[in-house]
């Protein structure tokens, strides 16, 4: 899952961006408001995390815009101001969720998984479930048959991105941009060796090629 973190506060930022990598989720950081509406226009995005205190476009602006653009994406404020006013502000002009600081991290994960919940298969608390195949998005566990399954930190991405989709072909531009940052190094088979790896490790047929195009996990898996 990728997040823009939008947050002028570089050490806040950076802290935020190491806690939320730990959680496996793919972050972009920038720190002013026009940066974060020129990514939300051309890169491919599950949670935006928002600061309103920004120091060239008022946050209840930028998240004006970016509902007026992308109505389901989902955004997170997160601020200083114990306002109420500007709670209910943020939630009028769209604002999925907010967090006051200073916060709790396990708190943050546990909104940003809320969030997740909403627009994906999630059919039961965090977990996933396809077929023979169980994907715990809290505890980061996948299972088949009820036997744990060990995978990488990118493996384990992928999966999650493909059955978060199910039904749904995902190509391989969109699954290497919601699987690596800016700035990671990507090898022109990445996509196609995580996934000869999971095939390894799940149920024949669970996730499909489609030639020329990307993957997917039909509906009708078993």
């Amino acid at each position: 899952m990728k997040i823009l973190l939008v947050e002028d506060n570089k050490a806040l930022a950076n802290g935020l961006k190491k806690a939320l990598e730990g959680e496996l989720y793919v972050v972009n950081w920038v720190s002013t408001g026009h940066d974060a509406l020129l990514v939300v226009d051309t890169d491919e995005l599950d949670i935006v995390i928002l600061d309103i205190g920004l120091p060239d476009i008022n946050g209840l602006e930028v998240l004006k815009r970016i509902k007026t653009q992308h109505i389901y994406l989902p955004v997170l404020l997160l601020t200083a101001r114990d306002s109420v006013e500007d709670k209910v502000k943020g939630l009028d002009l769209g604002a999925d969720d907010y967090l006051t600081k200073p916060f709790d991290m396990l708190e943050l994960f546990a909104r940003l998984r809320m969030l997740s919940r909403r627009s994906t298969a999630v059919t039961t608390d965090s977990k996933i479930v396809i077929g023979k195949v169980c994907l715990d998005t809290a505890s980061h566990q996948v299972s088949c048959n009820g036997e744990m399954i060990k995978l990488s930190r990118r493996e384990y991405m992928l999966l999650q991105t493909l059955m978060e989709n199910k039904g749904r072909v995902q190509s391989r531009d969109s699954l290497e941009a919601k699987l690596y940052s800016w700035g990671d190094e990507i090898s022109s088979n990445s996509i196609q060796v995580h996934v000869h790896n999971l095939r390894k490790k799940l149920p024949p047929s669970f996730i499909t090629t489609i030639r020329g195009v990307g993957y997917v996990i039909k509906e009708n898996t078993d």
